[in-house]
Order: C-alpha cells, then sequence, then structure tokens
C-alpha cells in the first residue's frame, strides 16, 4: 500500500504491506534509523515519535493508520543548520543519557509533555516518562535534563 506522510517537514511516500508497524515503515524505507526499536510492545518507549505533534509509540500501530499525518522524529527536532532542539542540548548539558538508546523516545516524550504541561514539576514530570524506559541511569539526570530543555523551551516561545 502506498502511504504518505509529511515527516519531519518534508513529503514522504511509503510502499509497503498493510501489516507494517510505523517503527519499520520510518526505519527501513525512510532510513530514520534514530527511531529506536526496543521492545515492540510498547513498554519501553524507545520509538516513541511525535505523530501531528503529540507523542505515540510507533511500534504498535501500523503505518497505513496515519496516511497524511505529519510526523516528527529525533532527526526532525534540530534546526536545519543542526542546531539542536533546547530538550536535546538539555539531554546533552544534563548527561540525561548513558547508552543512548532510550535517549531519542526520552527526548521526544519529553518535548511532548513540556508542549502539553509547560509548568510540570518533578513529580509530574516523573509520572508522565514512566512509559519510557532507561536501564542505564538512576533517571535524575533525565529529569534535570527535562526540566532544563523545559525552562528553554518556555523562554524560547
Amino acid at each position: 500500500m502506498q502511504v504518505q506522510f509529511k515527516v519531519n517537514g518534508q513529503p514522504a511516500s511509503v510502499d509497503v504491506p498493510p501489516n507494517t508497524l510505523l517503527v519499520h515503515a520510518l526505519r527501513e524505507h525512510l532510513q530514520l534509523t534514530g527511531t529506536h526499536v526496543g521492545c515492540d510492545t510498547a513498554q519501553c518507549g524507545a520509538c516513541t515519535i511525535l505523530l501531528n505533534g503529540r507523542a505515540i509509540k510507533s511500534c504498535n500501530t501500523l503505518a497505513v493508520q496515519h496516511h497524511g499525518a505529519e510526523i516528527t522524529t529525533i532527526e526532525g527536532l534540530a534546526q536545519p543548520d543542526g542546531t539542536m532542539h533546547p530538550m536535546q542540548a538539555a539531554f546533552k548539558e544534563c548527561h540525561g543519557l548513558q547508552c543512548g538508546f532510550c535517549t531519542t523516545g526520552m527526548v521526544m516524550s519529553a518535548v511532548d509533555l513540556c508542549n502539553q504541561r509547560p509548568k510540570a514539576g518533578e513529580a509530574e514530570i516523573r509520572e508522565l516518562l514512566e512509559g519510557n524506559l532507561c536501564r542505564c541511569t538512576g533517571y535524575q539526570n533525565i529529569v534535570k535534563a527535562v526540566q532544563q530543555g523545559q525552562a528553554a523551551m518556555a523562554a524560547a516561545s
């Protein structure tokens, strides 16, 4: 089936079998490998993207369900000149990562979290990130990164 999206601000078209998961369409057909495949059961959050501006786990939804949708992957957050999105910069500056496998999903979830709840406190940030698992960190630096990114996003708007 032919599926058309707007991905990272650009029109994209993929020809996929009807049972193709969105994460596989992004990774295998559009070569956007920043979206990771972790568990394939929507438990870990490594595959989180923004779909029409809201965070979703792309491993449990079919590509054909989102014909015409606007998708943002981690590759689409930075400015065209390479300037990192404030949340990406915050994760780097606060060392909100270790191995990096969960980081793209964490960043995408954090961007949505801050867009939806720009004044979320630490407890709410922790609660809203529960759908993203990290096996390396103690989450302290991730929470710090989200708070710093939140402040930078608010200042930029």
